[in-house]
């Protein structure tokens, strides 16, 4: 069953994962990241303090380690249709089109202290993303991998495995969200003509406490993601 459509849709997927890939490996050297990896080693709760991680790391680091569990199961019943449907979902909408815009702010202030962290985490969810997909896209992947990483081949590298110091569900609803309001803003500036180059007030209106602390927290990229000039 060979459809040209599917082709291209393809073609464009690959397109995608290359370029959010580049656009990693430009931002990479704005933080020395190297002693995160032996602080998450020792204990993942007191580097992720140490090192400001933000609700939008811990949103992506959770849905990631989701998403190894979810894949390994599917491929291990041989449902290589559902697993590769899932990592397409995955890298394409959460990481490159929600994730990489979140953290954009922090990569462009070099005042920011939490850009080390941002970085960490666009490499471990993009190694470990191409992994996942190595089997079903061994060029492109080994390319990037090899590119990025200081290992010899991700033919040989370690396949990812779940771990329980990742799952951080009520930040997984928190961003969640998040992304609802964007959209709603967006459908409300697509129903009324309203360029993206025009920036509007936006007020966040909540009887609950933590749910505008949520707001508060992300105000950054949740005015650029909204078109705002201030929220």
């Amino acid at each position: 069953r060979f459809y040209w459509e599917r082709v291209e849709a393809s073609r464009n997927f690959a397109n995608k994962i290359w370029n959010a890939s580049r656009f990693i490996m430009m931002n990479i050297e704005k933080a020395d990241i190297t002693g995160i990896d032996a602080a998450m080693t020792a204990d993942v709760d007191a580097a992720m303090k140490q090192y400001g991680f933000t609700l939008a790391d811990k949103w992506i680091l959770s849905k990631m380690n989701d998403l190894v569990q979810e894949v390994t199961d599917n491929m291990e019943k041989f449902e290589l249709g559902i697993a590769v449907s899932k990592l397409y979902d995955f890298l394409w909408e959460e990481f490159c089109d929600w994730y990489i815009e979140m953290v954009k702010p922090r990569l462009w202030d070099d005042a920011d202290e939490t850009k080390a962290a941002a970085l960490w985490t666009l490499k471990t969810v993009l190694t470990t993303g191409l992994k996942l997909l190595h089997p079903y896209m061994p060029f492109v992947t080994e390319e990037i991998f090899c590119t990025l990483t200081d290992e010899e081949s991700i033919m040989i590298s370690k396949w990812p495995e779940y771990d329980k110091a990742f799952d951080f569900k009520a930040d997984e609803a928190a961003v969640d969200k998040i992304k609802e309001a964007v959209r709603g803003i967006r459908n409300v500036r697509t129903e009324m003509n309203v360029a993206p180059s025009r920036k509007a007030s936006v007020y966040v209106v909540s009887p609950k406490e933590d749910i505008r602390a949520i707001f508060t927290a992300s105000k950054n990229f949740f005015a650029m993601l909204g078109y705002a000039n201030e929220v």
